[in-house]
């Protein structure tokens, strides 16, 4: 595998570790996976982000979140658009709906990675990372 996408790994090892019904897990942190990891705690999908670790070796480490007594994962999929393959951009108008707006797109713009919605409130388009519902 020489290519290697790291935010696709970080959405795998999250919903790897959701299905499995794991507490945490930990992702190789980047200034890119924390903004990401950010961007789903505000959203409500994930609990808690902490580094453990020093350097390359640091760790980002995810809390994961359930519904109900039988524990559902809150993050019911998670979806890789723009691979390094075949970048996707949008403008602001262009900007997806996840499920009608219950579910979330992550997008990287030039003032940071955020929400589709807050990208909609701050009138920025950028590259579509991820769907997340």
């Amino acid at each position: 595998m020489a290519n290697h996408d790291p935010i696709s790994d970080m959405l795998t090892r999250i919903r790897n570790a959701s299905e499995k019904r794991h507490e945490k897990t930990s992702i190789p942190s980047s200034r890119m996976s924390l903004s990401i990891a950010k961007v789903l705690q505000q959203e409500g999908f994930i609990a808690e982000i902490s580094e453990e670790g020093e350097g390359v070796r640091k760790q980002l480490i995810v809390g994961l979140k359930y519904s109900g007594k039988h524990r559902h994962p809150i993050i019911r999929s998670m979806q890789r658009v723009s691979k390094p393959g075949l970048r996707i951009y949008k403008n602001t108008r262009g900007l997806p709906k996840v499920l009608g707006g219950l579910g979330v797109a992550i997008i990287s713009t030039s003032k940071g990675v955020m929400s589709d919605r807050d990208a909609r409130k701050k009138g920025v388009g950028g590259e579509v990372l991820c769907y997340v519902y």
